[in-house]
């Protein structure tokens, strides 16, 4: 029985991520093997899968992981079918465009069939591999000077299957310059990609998108200020984020940590401004100036850090972070924060511990769950009833306005995200101190600058100081 993830006997236990460090779990390994082979299957006859688990165990998603992400499929974790995370996340699956919009989409399905995706090249570079809901397609019809020798994510390839296509669905595909430097290319030369898409219409209609893009070469190899004016920080976060969630797959977390620290020493040793050996001098151009808190808040996040939580949650965190687009991955990587007072109107936040003040409301997007989150003050005033006052009408709206933010995210995510009211100092707190930058700790000696954070992670003022001495050593 290979499809087997645990025994029937209650004695054993389901994996955890010790047993898998320590080979201690016997089943995984065949059971990956087996729905492996079943996504193959799955994927060559343009089949999708999909995934609803619900309960308070675990069910064995890191093992079928395979089927949903090589089929376009979709997957939801949750506690109980009763929950709105299931049930409307279920219900938008299977959501139409109007009746009454123009076009040929009217009344169908919001979802493809049978999709597949290739990508040609101009002759400087070749195709290294693509990351996302999708299945490698290796055959005699495969273009190899399209091609590159390194493998990044599903390569050895110009072409894949992607099965089921909805319009969020977003694939990474990367790239390698090929060129010889011994032959530089010509100032005029052009580059050029082209992404052919094509899949079946819920109408029953064969539809083919092509996407051309075309843009310029930096002949020259010794200046890279053209290369750092095009620098796009947020795109290059959630590519390098796909990667190291990729790469989980076959290498240990403190391994692939390590990487993304060196990875960005060596970005920040290119680009940066300094003088060798002088942590003061360096100073990172403003197309650079996020990327290494992007960098800070994935080490931190779900994607590379286990603690609290089970093989199934983490590889379900990662498959819902390969296919979403480069502004819902940003907001897994570094959620947004929003701050709500009397002082003056909502305005964004920094993700920080100063941010938590007793007369404040945060409201905390990380993608997987919207928190609203009551200063010490706001909550006792509200548990006291001053919003039912006409006097305290002021307070009635600032009670009401994060609420009706919160529903707006909402009501436009899939996955439902699961919805949390927090108080400062009560248990529901930990979903938004765990993601909060701990810039005060219980080593701190203003503790009175915002939230205590009782933990011995370095805070972001730590980890650039260490990053800024390592990129300016000679």
């Amino acid at each position: 029985r290979p499809y087997l993830v645990v025994d029937k006997a209650r004695s054993e236990d389901m994996r955890s991520h010790q047993d898998l460090v320590k080979g201690n779990a016997p089943h995984v390994k065949k059971a990956q093997e087996f729905y492996a082979k079943l996504a193959e299957r799955a994927a060559s006859n343009a089949h999708v899968v999909d995934c609803f688990a619900c309960s308070l165990d675990q069910v064995g998603l890191h093992e079928m992981r395979s089927c949903v992400d090589r089929t376009g499929g979709v997957a939801i974790l949750g506690d109980s079918f009763t929950q709105s995370v299931f049930k409307e996340s279920l219900r938008r699956v299977f959501r139409r465009h109007a009746d009454d919009q123009p076009g040929p989409n009217a009344g169908h399905l919001v979802m493809g069939f049978a999709a597949s995706l290739e990508v040609l090249t101009s002759r400087e570079f070749k195709v290294a591999g693509a990351i996302g809901p999708c299945a490698a397609l290796k055959n005699n019809k495969i273009k190899t000077n399209y091609v590159s020798e390194t493998e990044i994510g599903q390569g050895g390839t110009n072409q894949w299957s992607i099965g089921g296509i909805d319009p969020s669905t977003t694939i990474a595909v990367y790239f390698e310059v090929t060129n010889a430097s011994t032959t530089p290319v010509p100032a005029h030369k052009r580059r050029y990609a082209q992404f052919l898409t094509s899949y079946q219409h819920a109408s029953g209609k064969q539809r083919l998108r092509c996407t051309t893009l075309c843009g310029a070469w930096q002949p020259d190899p010794s200046d890279a200020s053209p290369v750092a004016r095009s620098f796009d920080q947020e795109a290059a976060a959630v590519l390098m984020a796909r990667v190291a969630v990729h790469r989980t797959e076959t290498e240990e977390v403190a391994d692939i940590l390590r990487w993304v620290d060196r990875s960005l020493i060596r970005l920040c040793a290119k680009f940066a401004d300094y003088r060798k050996d002088d942590p003061s001098s360096f100073r990172l151009p403003h197309e650079f100036s996020v990327y290494p808190q992007f960098v800070f808040n994935l080490r931190r996040s779900q994607f590379l850090q286990l603690f609290n939580s089970s093989p199934d949650e983490a590889s379900y965190y990662r498959m819902v972070l390969v296919r979403e687009n480069t502004t819902n991955s940003l907001v897994m990587i570094q959620p947004t924060l929003v701050s709500y007072g009397f002082q003056a109107p909502p305005t964004p936040a920094m993700l920080d511990a100063s941010s938590v003040r007793p007369d404040v409301i945060l409201l905390l997007d990380t993608f997987f769950y919207v928190i609203v989150f009551h200063g010490e003050t706001i909550a006792a005033w509200r548990d006291q009833r001053y919003q039912d006052s006409d006097e305290h009408v002021h307070f009635r709206t600032l009670l009401h306005q994060p609420l009706e933010d919160a529903n707006a995210i909402m009501d436009a995510r899939f996955p439902v995200p699961r919805y949390i009211i927090a108080d400062q100092h009560k248990s529901e707190a930990r979903f938004l101190i765990c993601k909060l930058n701990p810039s005060v700790t219980h080593n701190s000696t203003d503790v009175h600058a915002g939230q205590v954070i009782p933990t011995d992670d370095v805070s972001l003022k730590v980890f650039m100081e260490h990053l800024m001495k390592l990129a300016v050593e000679s």
